[in-house]
This record gives C-alpha cells, structure tokens and sequence, in this order.
C-alpha cells in the first residue's frame, strides 16, 4: 500500500424490523435497510470504506432491549476487532433504549469503531457527529421526561375527577374489571369496620396486629394480570397505620396532599375514621405511652440522667396501701448504684419542679428570653445545617453541568451522558427537599409571640386537665428533661414545633379542661 492510500474501514451494516410483517416478500425493509446503508458506504469509497459481507439482520425484535441474535453476533465482533464502523439506516435501528443505546457508544468507543447514520447524516468519526450524536441523547432524555410529566398529569387529572388511577388494591375493596373504579367487597369491608373498632378499643398498634394474627386476618390479598399473588402477609405497625389512614375509606382519593370526592362506596364512618386519625396523632407524638402509664408519669420518655445520658424509668412501691413512685436511672438499676450518681429521685417532687418551672416562665418577664432563645437555636442550628448542605449540593449541581456541556463538545465520552443526567436528576431533587425544609424550619421559628402564646395556654388550665391529657401537654412542649443527681440541677430543653403547637391547640385545651 502506497502512503497515499487510505487505510480501509470494514463497515458492517446492522438492520432491523420490530414486526415479521412482510419479510417474507422477495425485497422487504430489512433489504430496503442494507441497500441505503450500502450506497452511503460506495459514496465513501474514496475514504477507504468498504462494506463487510457478514449480515447482521433482526428481523421480527424490538429496539427496546439488546436481546437480538443479529445484534449480540455485531457486538462480539466489534469486541473482537473485526469491525471499524456501524452503519444504521436511521438511530432508532438500532436501539430504542436510551440506557442500552449508551452502552453501545461505550463499546463502540473502547474499541475504536465509529457509528454512521445514513438518513440522519452524522457518524462519529467526527467532532461534528459526536456533537449531533450528544443532542440527540439530550432530545431522547427530554421526552422522556415529558412522557413521564404527561403521565403524572394524567393520574392528577383522573384523581380530581374521583378516579381510581391504580396502584396496590385495598382490603375492602376490588378493581373493577373496567379498571379506574373501586367497587366495595361486603366481607373484607366488615372486617376493615372491625380493625377501625378495634384500634379505638385497644388505642395501640401493636395490639391490634397481634390480636389480628390470632384472629388469621391477613392484608389484601389479589392476583396480578400476568397471574401472580400477591399480599395477603401479616398485619404491622405500619400497615395498620396505613390503613387507619387512608381516606379511600371516607369514599374519597387522595393526590399528593389534595383529597378529592371519589366515585366509590364509603365503607368507614367520618366520625370512627375521625377518631382513629385523632387517635393516632396523638399516640405518635407522645409514642402512645399515656396508654400504658397507668401510674401518671408525667416524665416518663423525656426525663434522662444528666451524667450518663441515658434515660430514666418510672418505678414504684407499695406500702400500708400508699403508692410512692418514682424514677430510675437505668445505668444505675443495671450496672449497680454507684455505676451513677443521679441514681433514682421521687417522681412527684421532679414532675411538680418541672411543672412550676414552666408556670414560673409565663410569670417572670426576664426568664422569657432565655427560655426564647434555647428554643430559637435548636432551628437555628438545623437551618446552619441545612443551608451548608444546600451550598454542597449546588456546587455538585453546577459540576454535573458543566460534566454535561464536556460530554456535549466531545471532550468526554458519550457514554456518560446517562449516569451523569442521572446524578444530575438526583441532585436537583435532593436540592428541593432541602428547601423544602428550610422554608420549614424558617416558618417555625419560635417568636416572643409564640412562647407567650403557648405559655398563656399552660397556666390556666394545667391544674383541670386529666393526668393522660397533662401528660400529653408535657411531651408536645417539652423536648428533654436532664436530672444531674452529682450537682443538683434539672435543665428543661423545650420543643420549638411544642411552642407553635401548644398555641395553635390553646382553644382545645381549654374545652378539654372543661368538660
């Protein structure tokens, strides 16, 4: 060879058709394919193209995935150096999976082959191609962002409109065969009455799911329409809490936070389904221990010793027909009493302090502030949190982008265009959230006005309220009790989102009080 020859290319001519409708003709699309991608390839004769007699032909295969006969034999041979170009009569021959497509360009990198297009004019080869090549990925990823766009539209759409849009069926009800419609199922819907009685009658998750596993109750159990089984396990904490919670039962569907008027049967009472969620708020904030603080330990869950850290128990002892409570330091009880100096301290005398600290706040004037300010810099903190991760994550967003516009000018391979949209995806989303609960934190800031107000609502009302309702009040204001038997002292850390709640729940206190 002269040193003016071009040195040759192999071009192998890859095709593809998704239906077998009409290969058997004498000349078909597959044909129709390889007869252009030949003529593009005489046209580069003069660049040393020649076309390889091999044919790569999946006919009757869909794009959507890599498991073609014609295209795993095309891919061997290129790991095996017998191929120097692919050519395609258009992209979508050879793949419509844009992860699978980047795989290919990744292969086709690493081993030196270029990739042609006949009807879309660009090839690898040059910087030209590479960048068209790029667009194209970014049109790919684009519609399929707006697929998924108009198919959240469509689900929000059909929500409004009352509509069952899918998803895990309920117990108590089944999908219609029509699909988008609930229609009531008489037994399980006698059996979800029963759990919401039941959960009010026993007012603890736990129990209602042990008592349903002696009954045999299950979950809602259907079969898929590819045939396969599915629920039908256990009941949990979780489940239960689901379903205690789901407003499907008020004849109702939910989209995001908006409930909209369903097109189904109620099956549950708004006034049981009230309740359970009443209930329900009410064991989450206080983790449902006034159902088992029979002895009215008002400290029981917030009180911990000062020197080891860890919490205290309520305890008690009878004598002469008198109750004396009090509390321990579970280091102390476990590791032996001089294993910590707060050791125990009796209930009544710690509860009461507590109690009086908090009235004494709402009566001194120059307490107010100090107490404003601790609960002020627990947020604060969170927000200083908060805004330094936000500042990392735009910095890794502008990165990715940057990445991206690389990856565009051929300056990084194509292959990476996938993974980085990926990340890039994550890390927006994760930027979202972030000021989500900035805005958040930054509307719960205790103001002078909300301490004020939640104190206002303490005082007057505290010495009417029961024992379960006063235990109540404690956990939604106060964060943290510490006891340090060695010095003495007792340090109240309050809970900002306690403050805003005790005033927001001012008017509730005081009917509670009064009935």
């Amino acid at each position: 060879m002269s040193s003016k020859e071009k040195p040759q290319i192999r071009c192998a001519i890859y095709t593809r058709k998704s239906t077998e409708e009409g290969l058997d003709q004498e000349f078909n699309s597959l044909d129709a394919q390889r007869e252009s991608a030949e003529a593009y390839i005489a046209s580069q004769k003069t660049e040393g193209w020649r076309c390889l007699p091999v044919r790569y032909d999946d006919g009757g295969y869909t794009g959507g995935n890599m498991e073609r006969p014609a295209m795993q034999r095309l891919m061997d041979d290129v790991a095996a150096g017998k191929i120097d170009c692919v050519v395609v009569y258009k992209v979508d021959r050879l793949s419509r999976s844009l992860m699978d497509f980047a795989r290919m360009m990744e292969a086709f990198q690493k081993h030196d082959v270029s990739f042609v297009s006949v009807t879309q004019q660009f090839n690898t080869t040059h910087s030209m191609g590479r960048l068209t090549l790029n667009i194209l990925f970014s049109f790919a990823q684009f519609e399929r962002e707006i697929i998924s766009e108009r198919t959240r539209d469509k689900i929000a759409a059909a929500r409004r409109k009352g509509k069952w849009s899918g998803g895990m069926p309920v117990l108590g009800y089944n999908v219609d065969p029509q699909g988008s419609k609930l229609n009531v199922n008489p037994v399980e819907a006698e059996r979800v009455r029963a759990i919401f009685e039941l959960y009010l009658e026993k007012q603890s998750l736990i129990q209602v799911a042990v008592e349903l596993k002696e009954r045999g109750w299950t979950t809602k159990q259907w079969t898929t329409r590819k045939g396969n089984e599915r629920g039908g396990g256990a009941f949990d904490k979780s489940n239960l809490h689901r379903m205690l919670t789901n407003v499907v039962y008020l004849g109702k569907v939910r989209y995001k936070e908006e409930v909209h008027e369903g097109e189904h049967e109620a099956i549950v009472p708004e006034d049981v389904w009230e309740r359970a969620g009443k209930s329900l708020r009410l064991n989450g904030r206080t983790g449902g221990m006034h159902i088992r603080n029979k002895f009215g330990a008002l400290l029981k869950g917030i009180l911990y010793c000062g020197p080891c850290g860890h919490a205290m128990g309520h305890s008690f002892t009878k004598k002469s027909n008198n109750c004396y409570r009090y509390y321990i330091c579970y280091t102390a009880q476990k590791q032996g009493w001089d294993a910590c100096a707060s050791k125990s301290l009796p209930a009544e005398q710690i509860e009461q302090f507590v109690v009086d600290q908090i009235k004494a706040i709402g009566r001194d004037p120059t307490l107010l502030p100090v107490t404003l300010d601790q609960a002020q810099q627990q947020d604060v903190e969170r927000i200083e949190a908060v805004e330094s991760e936000q500042s990392t994550v735009e910095r890794e967003i502008k990165r990715l982008n940057s990445e991206i516009r690389r990856v565009a000018k051929g300056e990084k391979p194509a292959a990476d265009l996938v993974p980085l949209h990926e990340e890039l995806g994550q890390a927006e989303r994760r930027a979202t959230d972030l000021q989500c609960e900035l805005e958040t934190l930054r509307g719960r800031i205790v103001s002078k006005e909300d301490l004020d107000t939640a104190l206002a609502a303490f005082d007057p009302v505290w010495d009417a309220l029961s024992p379960k309702e006063q235990a109540r009040v404690l956990r939604l204001l106060i964060r943290r009790v510490e006891y340090d038997g060695e010095k003495g002292s007792v340090s109240i850390t309050f809970h900002p989102s306690g403050i805003k709640a005790m005033g927001a729940e001012q008017d509730s206190l005081r009917s509670e009080s009064a009935a």
